[in-house]
């Protein structure tokens, strides 16, 4: 292929031996979150197995994007396809790789855009639409696409190449993606086909069924809401003498369970003996949320501390492939497994990188720089690379010219101070000023060349468009379509083959 992927690793390797776990967990899944499961092909023979008897799961997961969102959800998922892989082997027994879509999630401002590199290597923002302040914090899995998608799926068309296999992608894409779909759900089915030779199965935990095998950890989250809370603030409080971050806000008399009220999804309170919507009002007793639960129970979700407990709850996890945000607040969720009586899964570090294409490759060549190069604010590398490319003799005449003002008005310094002490300040802001001259006249030199160096500044803009889009890694802001436009699912072979690799190292040991 034309193309490489260079890994940026985030976390340490885990020298990890998961045979003791694995002991402790092997068991069949509960049969009513089959209903909850998307997956086609190879992952349709992993979903037999996950309710067929003696399992265990590797597990990941993210809030639903549009068009599958930024590229490191795919890392994520073939990450975790590749550590079931070798967990698998090493274990001797079936090890499938399980994604869950956070479709309880109700950040539409994150999941309503993504991100396409064009064919001009410009970066297009595509909105599905801006959801209004005052409307209510609807969950994704609630909210429907739109006519507004079937002109974005046109977009789509108009800013990638015409390559072979572009229809193939269009057509994956408008399969999932309808008017009439779901956020979550057109994510859900989107990535199940993308993913389905890799063995992944997509989990929905908003499915019916799902949210009532839920029901028993969501009641007993509400009984221990204030254990609970005074044991996340302790375990906060422990974290940060240690000197380690602590995202999650806790010991704010919040319960663990979040639910669907009148403003959308709400955070409970705990307040005077009764449970009350933060935003919304609404209160209600134990008993009465209780009722609640037992009754519609696809109307509650875990918060995000909750959710990878809840997720171990539900399957016999060996490890969650987290990013590198998803590691602070992971350990924060301790209590939580200790006190409702659950395994704790293992975090692991899924892939992270960039894919560099062979144009991007022989500009980075071309002027002797690396990737990480183009960090550097814009404009700094180029006038860097400018300046390297000033003619020898004005390089050293502006040297020449610098020696020569420190050297003679450190002369007329030592001259002035037998006249007058006071007359050696004046004398050095004097040089002062004309350092500042020499360096504003270089700056202006530098300014003529990169005039005339237009297609060094053009390339090193594409360039930086594509590695770090926005100022950004690649991996969090560039959608997976072009690529798959231009390089065909053999980019997700190749992209599959770096996550094992990776995966091997982390997980120590030989393949």
């Amino acid at each position: 292929m034309t193309l490489r992927f260079e890994p940026t690793p985030f976390a340490e390797k885990a020298v990890l031996d998961f045979r003791p776990l694995a002991s402790r967990l092997k068991r069949a899944v509960d049969p009513r979150l089959k209903s909850a499961c998307s997956a086609s092909g190879r992952a349709a023979e992993n979903l037999e197995l996950l309710f067929s008897g003696d399992v265990l799961c590797v597990t990941t997961g993210q809030q639903p994007g549009l068009f599958t969102g930024p590229l490191y959800t795919v890392y994520k998922a073939l990450t975790a396809a590749a550590a079931a892989q070798i967990l698998s082997e090493r274990l001797r027994t079936p090890v499938v790789p399980v994604f869950w879509v956070a479709g309880d999630d109700h950040d539409f401002a994150e999941a309503n855009h993504t991100y396409l590199l064009t064919v001009a290597n410009e970066i297009e923002r595509l909105t599905l639409r801006v959801r209004s302040p005052e409307a209510p914090l609807t969950p994704l899995y609630r909210e429907t696409l739109g006519a507004e998608v079937e002109e974005l799926l046109e977009r789509i068309t108009e800013l990638t190449p015409a390559t072979e296999f572009r229809p193939a992608v269009l057509e994956w894409l408008g399969r999932h993606y309808r008017p009439e779909s779901d956020l979550a759900g057109a994510f859900s089915g989107a990535l199940a086909e993308l993913l389905a030779e890799f063995g992944v199965v997509v989990f929905r935990p908003t499915d019916r069924e799902a949210k009532r095998a839920m029901v028993p950890f969501f009641i007993r989250q509400l009984e221990m809401a204030p254990e609970l809370d005074r044991a996340l603030a302790e375990h906060r409080d422990l974290l940060r003498s240690r000197g380690l971050d602590t995202p999650i806000e806790v010991g704010d008399g919040a319960s663990t369970v979040m639910l669907e009220c009148r403003l959308g999804r709400d955070r409970l309170i705990l307040e005077d003996g009764h449970y009350v919507a933060r935003r919304g009002g609404e209160r209600w007793s134990l008993d009465e949320l209780i009722g609640l639960v037992e009754r519609e129970p696809e109307r509650f979700s875990p918060n995000v501390l909750a959710r990878p407990v809840i997720e171990a709850a539900l399957f016999p996890t060996l490890a969650y492939v987290a990013g590198p945000a998803e590691y602070a607040y992971l350990r924060q969720c301790e209590p939580l497994y200790r006190v409702l009586g659950v395994e704790r899964q293992t975090p692991i570090a899924r892939w992270s990188g960039r894919v560099v294409e062979k144009r991007v490759a022989k500009v980075l060549e071309k002027y002797g720089i690396g990737a990480e190069d183009l960090r550097l604010p814009e404009g700094q590398l180029e006038a860097q690379l400018v300046r390297d490319e000033m003619p020898e003799q004005a390089r050293a005449a502006l040297n020449q010219l610098r020696a020569v003002l420190e050297r003679e008005y450190g002369r007329l310094a030592e001259a002035v101070k037998e006249i007058d002490p006071t007359l050696v300040k004046p004398v050095e802001s004097a040089r002062n000023e004309a350092l500042v001259a020499s360096r504003e006249l270089e700056k202006k030199i530098v300014h003529h060349l990169k005039q005339k160096n237009e297609i060094l500044v053009s390339q090193l803009a594409k360039a930086r468009n594509n590695l770090f889009p926005l100022g950004k890694p690649q991996e969090r802001v560039l959608n997976v379509i072009p690529y798959l436009v231009r390089y065909g699912r053999e980019f997700l072979g190749e992209a599959f083959a770096a996550c094992k690799t990776h995966a091997l190292a982390t997980l120590g040991g030989d393949p």
